[in-house]
């Protein structure tokens, strides 16, 4: 007899059908026509494509079909983190690595992408369900296009994906319908990640701003120092709480030299005022809240400072920074769209707050009279007398407040709110106690140390209408970066394992972790920072050939978690993942000290993991300029010659490589290796990478040995 398959928690759970939906059976296409796309290397592929939505909804979508001898007979869908109305047009703008749609094409995949029903960039009030429903509609609609497109009754394959709260998105499509075969979701967060990931990233930038030099220093080349080292009682007990909670010490690298960013803080404090209003009062009145009992400086750096406006200074037009086309649908750009830039926008007052180290992150200016009395602008910093106007949330019309505001008026310039909600996630304590990172906020029997709100934020905070169960109807891998600032690398592991117990065991999921690299699912890199885009497109193609073929992908990551921080197992042999691991050395150390002029010996050992590819490149940087977080520079234009090695299972290579500096100074000299699947340096998308780095502290030459040089 047939054994039975025994019943998981995803077999039983009830799906979203939307062939059964009356909302979305008036499908129209608008647009439809040949197109070509163009890589890098000047290749050129055409492809179909195809724009429309459903009539009475809202919903607009594209499908981008291969011609017919590449179509693979599959499809991939991209989720952004936070659609707008023209969100289905936003990746037709992108280019090189970022061209999702080149990437699909490329591989037989035909790609879809839609607004997800939204009409609006500020989408408040409406079903977030919405967010999965509208997309399942789209994907169901896409395979009875495909399969009248390429004359076919075989249903196409389908797998979805996005990162952050694309991830989210992802995540809520696979576990709520059965629309697609498979998933990839990305830099994920849990279901109480929001807004406290975010709100804690917030305050470690302000409690450490004076730190980062000396706690990146402790972890860049080898991280042989100790962080905690030469920081006072309140910066190592903010180091330590948010390290706990899960923030990497590499993801401050930024901070470090001198690149502060709020994330996406400005567009989801309001959702927070909203939902609990009496918390920002609370916070500075009530014992047992950090405001009123001042804790980690909460007191010291609130500005709440009266003044008078002699003259306001506003731009000729409005900014906009909503470009539909733009390639704004990033992980750490697409929240963008919901905001509006001040421009050259000024007030100059009559009097402003001093002080050595004044904190003005967050600061809003009240207007407290005249006509735009009770309106509120985002201070974008402080010259003098004169204010500059930030990037504002949720403003349509931000000239024509500042058209109301005459000298005279009295202003009111106050960061008590944005101070305030960077303590949030001490009173979000979840009540689940598998969120081990709040175990520092619990007492022994479980229960929170401090005071808590009503309810826990979080879990209507990720833009889907429903809660990630794990129980997910397709195949999933999970890509997750070990230097992320926005969401903590532990999420995915919490995320991994409620799929296993879901399913019963590892038959539907992998996780692999990436080392060096931030949230940003763009393809820019540093000397400090890699970027995951090679891993997160062969998991898709992985997935495809799990689902379509049987073949299990790689072994998930092996690692451990430990003090709210995920490592990676060290050992090549016994890591799993797709990411090569890389050392480097100088003169065979990780930091060395030597006079101008010497020359260095610079050691390069790359191994992949079992199964995971080849080498492919070796590229070095020796540039004397910083670019450890330097994103917008070129770096690794060194060319490197490399051995291909191979013990045993493992492949890797080693690389050697010379480099004199001749001018005293300190010096991050890097490496970037990359692995591809097959071994070819010519694949485009597909190239994993990892970095290293040493440090090389130059002095000056000798007396004698000074040379001239011409």
């Amino acid at each position: 007899m047939k054994e039975e398959k025994k019943q998981t928690q995803a077999d039983a759970k009830k799906l979203y059908d939307p062939l059964k939906d009356p909302a979305y059976q008036d499908p129209y296409i608008d647009v439809e026509e040949p197109r070509e796309r163009m890589l890098v290397d000047g290749t050129i592929i055409p492809f179909h494509y195809v724009h429309g939505g459903f009539r009475g909804t809202g919903v607009k979508f594209i499908f981008c079909m291969p011609v017919k001898e590449r179509y693979g007979g599959h499809f991939i869908q991209y989720l952004s983190p936070f659609p707008g109305p023209d969100e289905e047009v936003a990746s037709l703008g992108q280019t090189g690595e970022d061209d999702k749609i080149s990437f699909a094409l490329q591989n037989g995949f035909y790609f879809v992408e839609s607004n997800m029903g939204s009409t609006s960039q500020f989408a408040g009030g409406r079903d977030f369900s919405l967010m999965y429903k509208t997309s399942a509609a789209v994907a169901m609609y896409s395979k009875t296009f495909a399969m009248a497109y390429y004359k076919t009754e075989k249903k196409p394959y389908g797998y979805v994906y996005g990162g952050s709260g694309g991830g989210y998105k992802t995540m809520a499509c696979i576990e709520n319908t059965s629309c697609w075969d498979g998933a990839c979701p990305y830099v994920i967060g849990s279901p109480v990640s929001l807004p406290n990931t975010i709100t804690m990233h917030v305050q470690g930038e302000r409690l450490l701003r004076n730190a980062f030099p000396k706690i990146v220093d402790a972890v860049d080349c080898g991280g042989l120092g100790d962080p905690y080292e030469g920081l006072d009682e309140t910066e190592k007990a903010a180091l330590h709480e948010l390290t706990n909670q899960g923030i990497p010490m590499k993801a401050w690298a930024p901070e470090s030299r001198g690149k502060f960013d709020a994330g996406s803080l400005p567009v989801l404090i309001p959702g927070v005022k909203a939902a609990d209003p009496s918390y920002f009062e609370d916070f500075w009145t009530k014992p047992g809240y950090e405001g009123h009992d001042d804790v980690l400086n909460a007191k010291k750096d609130r500005i709440y400072f009266k003044c008078t406006v002699r003259q306001v200074y506003v731009p000729g037009t409005k900014s906009d920074n909503s470009n539909p086309r733009e390639a704004v649908n990033g992980v750490d750009t697409a929240w963008k769209k919901m905001l509006t830039s001040g421009g050259k926008s000024w007030i100059e007052v009559d009097q402003v707050p001093e002080g050595d180290d004044l904190y003005i992150g967050g600061t809003n200016i009240h207007f407290l009279s005249g006509d735009a009395k009770d309106q509120s602008l985002l201070l974008g910093g402080i010259d003098g007398h004169i204010l500059s106007i930030g990037m504002c949330y949720g403003m349509d019309d931000l000239a024509g407040v500042l058209g109301k505001v005459k000298p005279g008026d009295e202003i009111l310039l106050d960061n008590s709110d944005y101070i305030a909600i960077q303590y949030y996630y001490r009173h979000q304590v979840p009540k689940d106690t598998a969120f081990h990172a709040w175990d520092q906020f619990r007492n022994p029997d479980g229960t929170a140390s401090l005071p808590q709100r009503p309810f826990e934020m979080g879990y209507g905070f990720t833009g889907t209408g429903t809660v990630q169960d794990g129980c997910s109807q397709g195949k999933v891998i999970i890509t997750q970066t070990l230097a992320d600032e926005s969401t903590c690398p532990w999420c995915a592991d919490w995320y991994y394992r409620k799929t296993r117990e879901a399913h019963g065991g590892e038959d539907t999921v992998r996780l692999y972790y990436f080392e060096n690299a931030m949230h940003n699912d763009v393809a820019q890199q540093s000397t400090f920072y890699t970027n995951y885009q090679g891993q997160l497109k062969q998991s898709l193609l992985d997935c495809a050939a799990w689902v379509e073929y049987g073949k299990k992908p790689l072994p998930s990551t092996n690692y451990m978690y430990k003090g709210g921080q995920i490592e990676a197992n060290p050992n090549i042999e016994e890591r799993g993942g797709l990411q090569p691991m890389v050392d480097m050395t100088v003169n065979g150390e990780r930091e060395v000290e030597i006079t101008a002029g010497t020359e260095l010996w610079f050691n390069v050992k790359a191994q992949v993991p079992k199964g995971a590819g080849y080498i492919t490149r070796v590229d070095y940087d020796f540039s004397e300029e910083d670019n450890a977080v330097a994103f917008d520079k070129p770096c690794f234009l060194q060319r490197g010659t490399f051995e291909r090695t191979q013990t045993g299972d493992i492949c890797g290579a080693v690389s050697r490589a010379i480099h004199v500096y001749d001018r005293p100074g300190t010096y991050y000299a890097a490496v970037r290796v990359c692995a591809d699947r097959h071994g070819s340096h010519d694949s485009l998308f597909t190239q994993v990478r990892n970095i290293a780095r040493v440090k090389v502290v130059v002095r000056g030459k000798a007396p004698d040995m000074q040379q001239e040089h011409f």
